[in-house]
């Protein structure tokens, strides 16, 4: 078996451990709704993340709305050179069980500065369009996303819930970093888009690693086997996990371990 790349350059610059952290599950539940209830517990979760080589960390507008960002933000300022965070908008979440989606430019800018303020940071490292706006086509919220990229307040611009038509449209507009929609080793739809994006240079960053459903607690595949296959499918690929448990988080990270294991190569998973 050949060996496995531990990290990929995101935008083409910034290197990040292929083992990443997500976020949604710090907030209240049901709906990822409301802030974490262990605010220091969470704290002390994501600073044994980084403490487990994890340098990679997503999150979104719409987790808690905003209270996973604020905890990031809170749990990291000021900032090691080595946090990379990555967050979204376009979708804001005003009860736990209504979605709105608006990628307008004028509710992009806004949630960038609401997003800066809550992360502290002057600049975010990725910001994605969390999902297309059917009354906003995405070439006018790809150049909102470049206009403040180009004003300094994000770094790199990504993708979430798209195919491959509305990734080549966004192309045209501006460089894109990655790609974030579902994918895991029972949910394989978006295979040609996984080698699409390693063939532009694109991270491409699965939700749902684990096949959890996004409202629920609990995954329907074996964590380190499910994240080593994603880890092994190509070298793109970003998994983002996402625990309440530090020992189900040092659990996740020894994905690495089976891969690099004598018997790995030989066994199905």
């Amino acid at each position: 078996m050949k060996p496995v790349n531990k990290t990929f350059l995101l935008g083409g610059e910034i290197e990040v451990n292929r083992l990443g952290y997500g976020t949604m599950r710090l907030t209240g539940q049901p709906g990822n709704f409301g802030p974490y209830p262990d605010w220091e517990q969470g704290k002390a979760l994501l600073r044994r993340a980084v403490e487990l080589g994890v340098n990679f960390f997503d999150s979104a507008r719409s987790y808690g709305p905003e209270w996973a960002d604020t905890l990031l933000g809170e749990t990291f300022y000021p900032y090691a050179s080595k946090v990379v965070i990555a967050t979204k908008g376009g979708v804001d979440k005003p009860t736990p069980d209504r979605i709105q989606v608006d990628g307008s430019p004028a509710t992009l800018n806004k949630e960038i500065d609401n997003a800066l303020t809550n992360l502290k940071l002057e600049q975010i490292d990725l910001f994605q369009l969390h999902r297309v706006d059917p009354n906003t086509p995405i070439e006018v919220s790809v150049e909102a996303l470049g206009a403040a990229q180009a004003a300094g307040k994000i770094r790199f611009i990504g993708l979430s819930n798209v195919d491959r038509a509305q990734l080549d449209r966004a192309l045209l507009v501006a460089p894109i970093a990655s790609v974030q929609n579902r994918f895991n080793q029972a949910e394989q739809e978006n295979n040609a888009l996984v080698d699409y994006a390693a063939e532009q240079g694109i991270a491409f960053i699965p939700y749902g690693p684990l096949g959890a459903n996004p409202m629920k607690q609990g995954a329907t595949l074996p964590a380190q086997s499910a994240l080593a296959w994603l880890l092994q499918r190509s070298p793109n690929i970003i998994v983002i996990p996402g625990t309440t448990s530090i020992s189900h988080l040092e659990e996740n990270v020894a994905a690495w371990d089976l891969l690099e294991s004598e018997t790995y190569g030989s066994r199905a998973i």
